[in-house]
């Protein structure tokens, strides 16, 4: 397993982590996933440390806190062999200071973590949302506080926005508290909306990626092809108004390219797709998920080998679309060149 540091800290993440959402899972949503409860968790954990991914990503709301129960029960006896990541910020209930960054709502979050996961540290732990109602200035101090007090190792964000990153590092930088140093993002060959801002700002301000979803929320399975109907047995008839939206035409080019390349490397349409991404600029980790022993093997199949570079380029310019102004190419103005930024 290739370890890759986590944008501009000391810390080393596998190319590969697991993503816990199926661990435990109930409702509509974590469902369908999956809900492997402790003993089978601890058997996917047992194959995830045999082939080095020692880090593990949760979150608070997958399954109302039953995701990180049956993280802490299957690691037990075996904390500091992993890496354990959580996020949290977005709804535990209904109560007025149950969502958000507030300092009591993550003073409170990270102990109801920290009990649940059966561990007194987290490693890195993301916001899983921006909080517009917390002033910047009191999440980072109750982080600050948080991370003195050997709660928290790292901290990151999900799913921000370039400006709202930004923002909290430069008031990061003037107060002297802790930097983010990940941003858990959307990004795969059917969804390079994060290639526009979020890149470019992780590779100037030293910000990695952990990918979520690189197979385009269960498109690039190898069991979507052109021409043919969703499949009876696919998650996505359950699942899809949830994830973020493809059109047609672009998964379809896109399995095309993955397929044409699968013929040429022997490899599936996911372990395609993953790889590619380890190719990419600033990500640090690729977050894979897994119900059941030989999709966690199949999926592991995506390192230990790399796409030719004709191979990338058949790739990108299948997944390629015109980014949204002001993103998009301009290039009409004399000197441009001389303004624009090193391409990523």
């Amino acid at each position: 397993m290739d370890y890759r540091r986590l944008g501009a800290s000391g810390l080393k993440v596998p190319a590969l982590s697991f993503g816990a959402g199926t661990f435990g899972g109930s409702g509509p949503l974590f469902g369908a996933w999956g809900n492997s409860d402790a003993t089978e968790a601890r058997r996917l954990v047992d194959i995830c440390l045999e082939a080095g991914v020692n880090l593990f990503d949760t979150a608070d709301v997958y399954s109302n806190g039953a995701s990180e129960e049956v993280l802490g029960a299957a690691i037990k006896g075996r904390r500091d062999a992993v890496l354990i990541s959580t996020k949290t910020s977005l709804p535990m209930g209904d109560g007025p200071n149950d969502a958000g960054s507030s300092r009591s709502r993550l003073i409170n979050s990270v102990e109801d973590a920290l009990k649940r996961l059966g561990t007194d540290y987290i490693d890195l732990l993301q916001l899983h949302a921006f909080d517009a109602a917390t002033p910047i200035e009191e999440v980072l101090s109750t982080l600050d506080s948080l991370v003195r007090a050997g709660k928290l190792r790292y901290i990151g964000v999900s799913n921000f926005s370039g400006w709202q990153v930004m923002k909290s590092l430069g008031l990061a930088d003037k107060h002297g508290y802790p930097r983010y140093v990940a941003h858990q993002v959307y990004y795969s060959l059917v969804g390079r909306d994060y290639e526009w801002e979020l890149m470019p700002l992780g590779l100037d301000q030293g910000v990695g990626a952990l990918v979520w979803s690189p197979l385009g929320w269960g498109r690039l399975t190898g069991k979507i092809r052109r021409g043919e109907p969703l499949p009876e047995t696919s998650r996505l008839h359950d699942t899809a108004s949830f994830g973020p939206p493809v059109e047609d035409e672009l998964l379809y080019r896109v399995v095309d390219a993955l397929e044409a390349v699968g013929r040429q490397t022997g490899k599936t349409v996911p372990q395609i797709a993953i790889n590619w991404l380890l190719q990419r600029p600033t990500v640090a980790s690729v977050i894979i998920g897994a119900r059941t022993e030989e999709q966690l093997r199949q999926n592991l199949g995506a390192v230990g080998w790399s796409l030719t570079s004709d191979q990338i380029k058949k790739l990108d310019a299948a997944s390629a679309v015109t980014a949204a102004y002001p993103y998009f190419p301009y290039r009409r103005q004399e000197g441009f060149a001389r303004l624009s930024p090193p391409a990523v």
